[in-house]
């Protein structure tokens, strides 16, 4: 079975979509990426391919994506609120 690579990525109605090498387009809701949520357009758009297609990153946001999450339906881990007694 060959393997599944993302060939590309589009963003459009709060979605990220993910283009893959299989003929399959598999979208999340962009809130799940709270980086690329908050990214500009042109920040969104600045992406490149890692490990041959098994994920992505965005070097403006530093943020990298799986495909391996993304088909596992796993959003970003939020980070942690400080804590006020610090």
């Amino acid at each position: 079975m060959p393997t599944v690579e993302i060939m590309g990525i589009a963003f459009g109605q709060g979605r990220i979509v993910f283009e893959l090498n299989d003929g399959r387009a598999v979208s999340t809701p962009l809130a799940w990426y709270p980086r690329l949520f908050n990214a500009t357009p042109a920040q969104r758009e600045n992406w490149r391919l890692i490990g041959g297609g098994e994920g992505v990153h965005w070097p403006d946001v530093d943020e990298d994506l799986s495909l391996e999450g993304v088909l596992r339906g796993v959003p970003a881990r939020q980070p942690r609120p400080a804590d006020p007694r610090v």
